[in-house]
């Protein structure tokens, strides 16, 4: 009896040692991903180097929007190090973003339609449960070019 209740405290510790992901719902992990990416976008806005890397992983990839722009996020903190420090980094909002959740609840991926200096813009990223912290594995961020647009963008990029 007693190696029974050992084994079974022993798995109750083990079960509560998982990643939160696996324990929440998919609306809670939604809400999680959305504070987090609104969050990451106000700390650009507001110069925060630190809590804007934060978000990252440490093999974190960040796509901008020229074909060059395919950073790891030490080559991405290099490059966007002076913009922060001058505190005008970049503002997005985001007006529309879509969240989805793996089967396992361990990944997510997202898109969202951005506000930007640019114009409208899409960010699509993937977040990884990393030990119960969402850590952002990939950044794409594109220009929304509208279709009717599309053949003069063309011209300009031949």
């Amino acid at each position: 009896m007693r190696l029974i209740i050992i084994l079974f405290t022993l798995s109750t510790f083990s079960c509560s040692s998982e990643s939160s992901s696996s324990t929440l719902s998919n609306s809670e992990i939604k809400e999680q991903i959305n504070v987090k990416l609104d969050d990451w976008h106000k700390a650009a806005a507001n110069a925060e180097f630190k809590p804007y890397f934060n978000l990252f992983s440490d093999s974190g990839i960040y796509i901008g929007t020229d074909s060059s722009e395919i950073w790891t996020v030490e080559e991405f903190k290099a490059f966007s190090k002076p913009y922060f420090d001058k505190g005008n980094a970049w503002s997005f909002k985001a007006t529309n973003r879509n969240v989805y959740i793996s089967r396992k609840s361990d990944v997510v991926w997202f898109d969202e339609i951005l506000d930007t200096w640019m114009g409208t813009c899409r960010g699509s990223g993937v977040f990884q449960d990393h030990n119960g912290h969402w850590k952002l594995e990939q950044y794409v961020l594109s220009l929304a070019v509208p279709n009717e647009k599309m053949d003069s963008v063309i011209a300009t990029i031949r």
